[in-house]
């Protein structure tokens, strides 16, 4: 049952990306982002990109998965594909996991992107590549599901646009993107240990640089992981308020 479940996830997943990631203009903005944040910070700061490329990793991935997981769901729901979809003999969490997995395919796709470009062309040292890939993973499907819980409670793009922002912007300054945590304010670093992105900078921080850690990089993934259950069941207990209140 649990296989089937996720075949139909899978294919929910390569039916969004088929019919939104990969169109052109997607892909050169997914291309794009990574590149122009880079670029901006390095010609501010060459000697310093060694420091603040795993927060750009993060903040690239955050910004192209929880862009696209709130406007794919937007957008069908604005056109009835979801209702459509909500009608066929499917589980509304293997609708979730279906849309959470094609939205952080694609995020993980552009910090890939962002990863070589660090790595490659700016020569930042891969430390530790498996936890380095680990917290890749877990970071897509926690901005995902981030970006699913943010667009399931509105109809318009706009609306879901404006509400990630509300998200988003904060957490570029209070998750050790640009500075470590420990640096800020006691209040700032409550706040910011409370959001995904601290420990998806912290865990690949240390997987690329293998120092400037808050904590453990193996915690940060655990973290990460408990953040993607949570983020995931919210997001579903609301989305199955939302149908059952149009039904």
């Amino acid at each position: 049952m649990m296989g089937k479940e996720m075949k139909i996830a899978y294919y929910i997943a390569r039916k969004d990306l088929k019919a939104y990631y990969l169109k052109p203009p997607l892909i050169s903005w997914g291309i794009m982002l990574p590149i122009v944040f880079i670029l901006a910070f390095y010609l501010r700061n060459p000697e310093g990109i060694s420091e603040v490329g795993p927060g750009l990793v993060g903040m690239t991935m955050l910004f192209s998965t929880t862009s696209m997981a709130a406007i794919v769901i937007s957008f069908e729901k604005r056109i009835d594909a979801l209702e459509r979809l909500l009608m066929a003999p499917i589980h509304l969490r293997t609708i979730l996991i279906g849309k959470g997995l094609g939205a952080a395919a694609f995020g993980f796709a552009m910090g890939l992107i962002a990863l070589l470009l660090i790595v490659f062309v700016f020569g930042l040292h891969v430390s530790h590549p498996f936890s380095l890939l680990v917290s890749l993973v877990l970071s897509s499907f926690a901005f995902a599901f981030l970006g699913i819980l943010i667009s399931v409670g509105v109809r318009e793009i706009f609306e879901a646009m404006t509400l990630s922002n509300f998200f988003r912007f904060p957490m570029i300054f209070l998750c050790g993107v640009f500075s470590p945590i420990v640096t800020m304010p006691l209040a700032l670093q409550i706040i910011g240990f409370c959001l995904p992105l601290t420990y998806s900078v912290d865990a690949l921080r240390q997987s690329l640089l293998s120092h400037g850690g808050v904590i453990h990089r193996w915690l940060d993934i655990l973290i990460l992981a408990g953040f993607c259950l949570m983020l995931f069941e919210i997001a579903l207990i609301i989305f199955r308020k939302r149908t059952q209140e149009s039904s």
